[in-house]
């Protein structure tokens, strides 16, 4: 009896020790940027214990058996085994994966039968109208987002450099050693809460932001572009708008022209098979997504999804760029539930740069339930609660979705600490120069740089000192100006200007008044430099003498019905005396021709610029739209008012103005095209008339035409066109010696036909220079090489009517400057 007892004590123990369980966890991420991996498969090697690593990498697995290590295997990474000690029932194990040499699948060619991946994509494409949440009646939810921007690679020895001392604890407060960070300098976070609408038929979108909290940057109008209503990314349509780039989606019905797709694995949950598809671009270089994605068989909808860029992508400043979503099933649709987006930006794949990274969750889903149509309002609308920045640390406790890491929460400190030091705001100084090209001094910025000393042949050595108040000194008024003086006419010139705010909420309504008397450049671009910019003083193609000085006073009123419809009423008095060899001359009553002192001119105009659902960052004087996906019309109506303020005419001038962006496929690149048309209806002098815009300067300047000399034709009446196509490296990307140059085909066209009415021969008398468009329509073509050295363009102009005598001069070379992705 007493030997059954101690057998069942014995079996007893066996059972509970066999039973007895074992937790690992930890986080799984890359190897060289430190970035989370989701969805990595994990196994305990030699048993059936298996995991799957959450959205943010991290993994758990619980067992009763252990053995001696756990290994972490995924496509395109090296595969890596830890050892497990058994002696601890509870262990935290990372991976940091390697994507060098790491596991490959080779590709299987199948003669006989179909891909199974094609058909899953295909059955996949086919039920986009019932998983796309575009096409449902309406949906709401609650959105979170978190945005950080990180200054990275900071190397060793520079962080010791004496620059960097007065920041060191920045980097002794990030351990990279043991964790998922990497050190690197912080400089912005924010947080954003908001709630999201939208209705179908037609298209409505409202989002209301609830709370902001912004670290690193004082405009808190970030906001506005931080939610749902311009950051999506829906891999359901066609085409992803990314970077200004349009890459073809991996569900994009031509997305077999695009990808090759691999079935990899298929698993059984929650009464569903989920299929692991992977896919890459079929062509090297080519702009398009590679990465996987696995879709429920039944519905055919995305339940998870991880793509990045192709590292031999053509895309400037990009080292990496990676986006994770996860969906949840919701009333018979796939909803996205959380979404992330880190981006490497630097000028090369070594140098310092910056991560940025944002994180979005989705919650209180409720769809098909729409709101009545005037809570949509016209046009897709961003509203910011005016206590939006004022929420408390409680607000932000009980609302976030997710709480802040310990790292997150040094980050909301450190920020506050290294704004104060002097080596930030020198940085700051510098960046602001960089890209406005003026210097702030608390309440006045002096600029712009690029204007202070300059030279031509009629005002020879010009220096100029300007400036405007900042944002600081108020930020409902604006008060400008500038005395510039020539050392060579010993003359000096000056303007004033005054804008202010009259609302900025529901509309933005503003007034304002300039005066301005300085030397312009008649017929040149409204985008060409200024004749006293320092490049365009280098730079010319002959020497600068026709120059008329212009005495301008306006007065105006701008309003914005809703954003992207703005309307400018202006009242314009100007006086045009000509300068240097420009004369002006006219025919007396006594049939005598003799020269004209000045023409002097009163306007009253109204301009309507209309652009659908465009959007802008800022709220304030320095507002930056980011585009819209829509033609662009301006319409300029002028009326002039003779008699008054010494006006000495009598017209009515309309121009119309379109343009706009076509994306055709993502393979062939982008085309931009601008058309006008104008006329004027009355008796006007040349100098009134439409004096088509030229270039004589090396300097490519997209709204001119390049061949034609400044003062060289002019119409009253007119029509004009200019296409530009981008191949984004269609051709050269197929060429192996110059691939990986990155340089990218461009060729325009432009085109102007007009005419001058006979009375407007006359009233003053055309210089030798000026002729109309009698002998048909004036054109120029252009083929050139962009993203030379990532900011160089050059290109090669041929003036293919109206040619001159000199077959050379009708071939004419221009380069540019532009920082483009």
């Amino acid at each position: 009896m007493k030997k059954r007892w101690h057998l069942f004590i014995f079996l007893s123990l066996s059972a509970l020790i066999s039973q007895a369980q074992f937790t690992i966890k930890g986080k799984v991420f890359e190897a060289d940027n430190k970035e989370a991996m989701p969805f990595v498969p994990l196994v305990i090697k030699g048993t059936n214990f298996i995991a799957q690593t959450d959205f943010d990498g991290n993994y758990t697995i619980k067992c009763n058996q252990l053995t001696d290590s756990i290994i972490c295997t995924f496509v395109g990474y090296q595969r890596l085994a830890r050892k497990i000690d058994k002696s601890l029932p509870e262990q935290i194990i990372n991976f940091a994966m390697n994507n060098e040499g790491g596991t490959k699948l080779e590709e299987v060619i199948i003669k006989a039968g179909d891909n199974p991946a094609h058909r899953i994509v295909r059955n996949t494409v086919k039920n986009k109208t019932k998983t796309n949440k575009t096409n449902l009646k309406a949906y709401e939810y609650e959105t979170y987002n978190k945005l950080e921007f990180d200054l990275n690679r900071i190397p060793k020895e520079m962080r010791d450099k004496k620059v960097f001392k007065p920041i060191a604890f920045v980097f002794d407060n990030v351990d990279s050693s043991n964790s998922a960070e990497k050190p690197s300098l912080p400089f912005f976070i924010v947080e954003n809460l908001s709630q999201f609408y939208y209705k179908s038929n037609p298209a409505r979108k409202k989002e209301v932001v609830i709370a902001t909290k912004i670290t690193g940057i004082e405009n808190s109008s970030i906001s506005q572009v931080l939610g749902d209503m311009y950051q999506n990314i829906n891999v359901y349509e066609n085409n992803i708008l990314i970077f200004g780039k349009q890459l073809p989606s991996p569900l994009s019905e031509n997305g077999l022209f695009y990808y090759k797709y691999y079935l990899e694995d298929s698993a059984f949950e929650n009464n569903q098979y989920i299929y692991h598809i992977r896919f890459k671009p079929k062509r090297v270089q080519e702009l398009s997504f590679t990465g996987n994605m696995w879709i429920a068989d039944t519905t055919w909808g995305i339940k998870r999804l991880e793509m990045s860029l192709p590292k031999d992508a053509n895309i400037n400043f990009i080292n990496s760029a990676n986006i994770v979503q996860e969906y949840t099933y919701t009333d018979s649709t796939w909803m996205l539930s959380k979404d992330r987006l880190v981006i490497d930006f630097a000028p090369t794949k070594k140098a310092i740069g910056f991560y940025g990274r944002k994180t979005t969750s989705y919650k209180k889903i409720k769809l098909n339930q729409p709101k009545e149509e005037k809570f949509y309002e016209f046009g897709d609308k961003v509203i910011v609660n005016e206590d939006s920045i004022k929420r408390s640390d409680e607000f932000w406790a009980q609302n976030r979705h997710d709480s802040l890491t310990l790292r997150e929460k040094k980050i909301f400190k450190m920020i506050d600490t290294i704004q104060s030091l002097p080596v930030y705001k020198t940085w700051v100084d510098i960046f602001t120069i960089f890209v406005s090209g003026y210097k702030d001094f608390n309440n006045f910025e002096i600029g712009p740089y690029s204007n202070l000393v300059s030279y031509n042949r009629v005002e020879g050595l010009r220096l100029r000192f300007g400036g405007r108040t900042s944002d600081m000194f108020s930020k409902w008024f604006e008060l400008s100006g500038y005395v510039a003086y020539g050392i060579l006419d010993e003359k000096w010139k000056y303007a004033l200007g005054f804008r202010s705010f009259v609302t900025k909420k529901p509309t933005r309504q503003l007034v304002g008044m300039n005066y301005r008397s300085d030397y312009e450049i008649l017929g040149q671009s409204t985008n060409g430099f200024s004749q006293d910019n320092v490049l365009a003083s280098f730079f010319r193609t002959s020497p600068l003498t026709n120059l008329t000085r212009v005495d301008n006073v306006n007065a105006y009123y701008s309003r914005e019905w809703f954003p992207g419809l703005l309307s400018v009423a202006t009242l314009v008095g100007r006086r045009f005396t000509p300068v240097g060899t420009n004369k002006y001359y006219e025919t007396k009553r006594d049939g005598a021709i003799g020269e004209k002192e000045d023409v002097t001119n009163t306007e009253a105009r109204l301009n309507v610029r209309f652009a659908w659902k465009e959007k802008y960052v800022g709220d304030g004087f320095k507002r930056l739209s980011i585009g819209s996906r829509f033609p662009v019309l301006q319409v300029n109506y002028a009326k002039s008012l003779q008699n008054a303020f010494k006006g000495e005419y009598d017209y009515q001038k309309l121009v119309i103005n379109v343009s706009d962006r076509i994306r055709i496929t993502p393979i062939l690149g982008y085309t931009d095209y601008i058309i006008e048309g104008g006329k004027i209806w009355g008796k006007v002098p040349y100098v009134l008339m439409e004096l088509h815009g030229g270039n004589q300067t090396y300097l490519y300047d997209y709204m001119a035409f390049n061949m034609m000399r400044y003062y060289e034709f002019t119409s009253d009446q007119f029509v004009s066109a200019a296409v530009f196509h981008h191949f984004e490296g269609l051709f050269l990307n197929k060429v192996p010696l110059l691939r990986k140059l990155k340089w990218r085909e461009v060729i325009t066209c432009k085109a102007v036909i007009g005419s001058v009415n006979d009375k407007n021969r006359t009233t003053l008398i055309f210089p030798t220079t000026l002729n109309d468009l009698s002998k048909g329509p004036y054109v120029e073509a252009s083929a050139g090489i962009e993203n030379i050295f990532k900011v160089f363009r050059i290109d090669v102009f041929y003036r293919a009517t109206y040619q001159f005598a000199e077959q050379s001069k009708n071939i004419g070379i221009r380069f540019g400057f532009q920082l483009a992705l």
